[in-house]
């Protein structure tokens, strides 16, 4: 038997539930080091360097050295959080975690603009907020984020305007400009050629144009240079054009590739990422619902053919990347899947066996990880808050399971059901990786007293250091050493990996460790220590461990 997939317009579809729901679920996982992106490192290090020197224009490694590959809004946005909340990595990443859940309003606003139908908004809106690669992102400290939030901030003004393209409206075009002058800000080129591609699109289309005399209007549209390029000119005014030289090498140099056959195979790979997106939803698609899809599309020209035009221009730029990241298609897939939401998922008959179905597979996949993450945490006596969140993780699936057996689910749940996993996951995460290895350090350091202001040398993984100099604060600092070449030497104090230690002509000196964090190759062998009862005594076995070297 087959019924429409709808529900009269309630909470279930208010954009506000969604975005709370998105924070909530998500924010267990975002705000601790559960998973540490390697790229982080350059925003976070570079924010506490500013706050050493009070120069929060120039951006530093955590070796010293200056950086100019991104522009400023970024690390701006890591500064933010440091100078609120104080450093810790919740405060580097709780912006991020807000841009992405208003992500998730914008793409509820584009779909309502385009479409003047809360049912689509709402689906669009939850097809974003359940997507794991939005998700991963709102829970990083770089740019990706930031730059489809500004983007999507853009394309409610182009929607706007090419919903009324007669009586172009000031505030849309506010929009337009002031999204598309913070993108530039955040990531430079990419957000340059997607606002090209989209004021071209406007000025050109056949159904909805928009005239050159209108789109020129000069207050927002010098105000988003300003924003734009202001950074670049401070930089040129203090350094002058050697760190365009570093930023176009980044943007253009090291990031462009040749090679037909590799943007043969790039253009495959976006491509099959962007299908990839729309997992699970796509299985919603019928092929006898064609002759709705064309009719939608004919009725509606002007947004699809702006979606569509987005959506080729970031696959062309992803083909012609030396190397290839799903992320980059991000920038797209808020308009991308208001598309997919009008076309494939609006007054369709779509099998209620589908729904269920797969609603079904996923809280089977989230009473799992509840099993895993109960016996692992019990097992490793992990804090007591956690046995909360476990518990309000089993209402919640419990909940869902609720709405399964009364046959009541709708689309919202297959949303919640996805998140969820996140939710739950980061109990099965936070044994391994919490207490971070800077937390760890911190208190390790602050036991052993070693006074404040004390310069510590750090031979080891570089994305590992930033996570530990977060947890210094300002206390300390840490160096960055060469492995080849460390000069290890001019140090009182060493922070060094197992490698080091094991390198390194270490003689007359103290080495106590001071960080160590369950290796997750060896998650079989920890479930075995667990069952054992044995965990104490295998620590030292299964763990990545760094070590504190003193006089």
């Amino acid at each position: 038997m087959k019924r429409t997939i709808s529900n009269p317009i309630g909470w279930l579809d208010s954009p506000w539930f969604i975005m709370c729901v998105f924070f909530a679920l998500i924010a267990p996982f975002s705000l601790n080091f559960h998973f540490h992106y390697p790229d982080e490192m350059y925003y976070t290090d570079a924010s506490i360097q500013m706050l050493k020197n009070r120069d929060y224009f120039t951006t530093y490694l955590g070796n010293g050295e200056l950086r100019f590959k991104k522009p400023i809004l970024t690390y701006w946005t890591v500064l933010a959080g440091f100078q609120i909340f104080g450093i810790s990595p919740f405060s580097s990443r709780i912006f991020f975690l807000l841009f992405g859940t208003s992500l998730v309003g914008l793409t509820y606003l584009i779909a309502k603009t385009a479409s003047s139908n809360k049912k689509i908004a709402s689906t669009a809106a939850w097809i974003v907020a359940s997507q794991p690669l939005v998700i991963f992102s709102s829970s990083r400290a770089i740019p990706d984020i930031l730059l489809v939030c500004f983007l999507s901030l853009s394309a409610v003004g182009i929607v706007g305007l090419l919903k009324n393209p007669s009586t172009t409206s000031k505030r849309h075009l506010w929009l337009l400009y002031l999204g598309l002058g913070m993108a530039f800000a955040v990531k430079g080129l990419p957000a340059f050629a997607l606002g090209a591609v989209a004021i071209l699109y406007l000025a050109i289309n056949p159904w909805s144009r928009v005239s050159v005399k209108q789109l020129l209007y000069p207050p927002a549209l010098v105000s988003a240079i300003v924003i734009g390029l202001f950074w670049f000119i401070a930089m040129y005014v203090q350094f002058g054009p050697t760190y365009l030289y570093s930023f176009f090498d980044d943007q253009v140099g090291i990031r462009v590739g040749s090679k037909i056959g590799q943007v043969s195979r790039h253009l495959l790979y976006g491509l099959g990422v962007l299908i990839a997106l729309f997992t699970p939803w796509i299985f919603f698609f019928r092929r006898q619902h064609l002759p709705s899809m064309r009719e939608t599309l004919e009725k509606n020209a002007a947004f699809l053919g702006f979606a569509i035009s987005w959506t080729v221009a970031i696959l062309l730029m992803t083909g012609l990347v030396s190397t290839f990241y799903d992320r980059y298609l991000l920038p797209v897939y808020p308009v991308s899947v208001v598309a997919f939401a009008w076309l494939v998922l609006r007054d369709t008959n779509t099998s209620r066996i589908t729904l269920r179905f797969l609603v079904s597979l996923f809280v089977a996949i989230n009473f799992l990880v509840l099993t895993v993450g109960l016996y692992m945490n019990l097992g490793m006596q992990s804090p007591p808050h956690l046995i909360l969140q476990w518990a309000i993780g089993l209402v919640l699936t419990s909940a869902v399971v609720t709405v399964l057996v009364r046959r009541q689910v709708d689309m919202p749940y297959l949303g919640i059901s996805m998140m969820l996993l996140f939710f739950n996951g980061s109990l099965v995460s936070y044994p391994l990786s919490i207490p971070d290895q800077g937390t760890q350090v911190d208190e390790f350091v602050d036991q052993k007293g070693i006074p404040h202001n004390t310069q510590i040398g750090f031979i080891g993984n570089p994305h590992h250091s930033s996570k530990i100099r977060i947890g210094l604060d300002l206390d300390h600092e840490l160096i960055n050493l060469d492995r080849e070449n460390p000069n290890w030497e001019d140090y009182d104090y060493l922070l060094c990996d197992e490698t080091a230690i094991a390198q390194l002509p270490l003689d007359d000196v103290k080495i106590e460790v001071a960080a160590q964090n369950w290796d997750p190759k060896f998650i079989l062998a920890i479930w075995e220590s667990i069952l054992e009862g044995d965990t104490a005594a295998r620590r030292h076995e299964l763990t990545k461990k760094y070590y504190l070297v003193t006089p």
